[in-house]
């Protein structure tokens, strides 16, 4: 009996649970008014009231007697606990000083600008983590705890997210990071939006010690769409390559699903397919002497020479020819 009379004179924050910031001591009976001690552990503030308004903030750990009131906010709590009788009156509401190490953070809504190179709207997406420490808790609690019992970091990032969509959002329009060159500055957009984020929390009542972008991601249609142009440069690049234009080989691409779509009929148009891309080898073969490929062009042509074979796009006899010819350039 004797012990849990002292267990009840102490007033302290038992086992505070991950990612909470703020945290009320509940009164039960006369706890609050008869306490003797006050214990701030290591990494622990707390933040004293009347009547709904901060009479005191305390920020140093360790052990403190209230009886005595061997602090100037301590006398403070004596002061109001020996007045007045009514708990309800008066109340203790414990803080984390110690620092918030990886909080995660993603964007709850895709960021928006037009793409400085495929010149088309592109949305963006990115996740990561960063880390706070609170600075001035007694801001913090006037103007965003509202006397709630408790508070963790997730709802503080509901605040932040809100805010930093739109500065990241200017940044990236202005930066001019196109789709492909978002990954190898990721660094530099992540120091960034720490400089742009920072005046956000410090108006909250924290530091931010430091931000970081782990993965970024963009929508299905800008993905598509970058996609489809990627192929085309592929096609293209493989045409020249090749000494073909590259209109000519999606003529060619064309004749070659209409023959399969067309039995005998497609097969005709497949033969006359086949005597133009005959013509665009010949023509080939009239190059000058003095304009004869290198060994490494040679090679890269009878790359591509294969897979237009491989396409159907010319006849086996027409790859055969074709390949005798520029081996015989080597």
């Amino acid at each position: 009996m004797k012990l849990k009379k002292q267990m009840r004179s102490v007033i302290q924050w038992e086992n505070p649970k991950e990612y909470q910031l703020f945290y009320k001591f509940i009164d039960q009976g006369d706890e609050l008014k008869n306490a003797s001690k006050l214990i701030l552990q290591p990494g622990q503030g707390c933040i004293f009231t009347y009547e709904g308004k901060v009479e005191g903030v305390f920020d140093e750990e360790g052990i403190y007697d209230l009886k005595t009131g061997n602090k100037p906010f301590l006398t403070t709590i004596k002061k109001f606990m020996n007045f007045f009788e009514s708990e309800h009156k008066t109340g203790i509401w414990f803080y984390r000083k110690a620092d918030m190490l990886n909080v995660r953070w993603g964007t709850r809504m895709p960021i928006k600008y037009n793409d400085p190179v495929y010149s088309f709207p592109v949305q963006l997406r990115g996740y990561g983590n960063y880390s706070i420490r609170i600075t001035d808790a007694k801001s913090f609690f006037v103007n965003f705890l509202i006397g709630k019992l408790d508070y963790f970091v997730d709802q503080l990032q509901e605040v932040f997210l809100s805010r930093i969509t739109q500065p990241i959002s200017n940044y990236l329009a202005n930066a001019k990071f196109s789709y492909a060159e978002i990954d190898s500055n990721i660094e530099l957009i992540a120091e960034e939006t720490k400089n742009k984020t920072k005046p956000i929390f410090e108006e909250l009542g924290f530091k931010l010690l430091d931000f970081r972008i782990e993965g970024t991601s963009f929508d299905s249609e800008t993905e598509k769409r970058i996609g489809e142009i990627s192929d085309i440069q592929a096609e293209v690049k493989s045409a020249n390559i090749a000494g073909v234009d590259y209109a000519e080989l999606q003529k060619l691409k064309a004749m070659r699903d209409m023959a399969k779509n067309e039995g005998m009929a497609g097969a005709s148009m497949g033969m006359f397919a086949g005597m133009n891309m005959g013509n665009t080898m010949g023509n080939m073969q009239m190059t000058p002497q003095e304009n004869q490929p290198s060994e490494t062009d040679v090679r890269a042509k009878l790359k591509e020479l294969k897979e237009l074979f491989e396409d159907e796009l010319i006849s086996e006899e027409e790859f055969k020819v074709k390949k005798q010819e520029l081996l015989s350039k080597m």
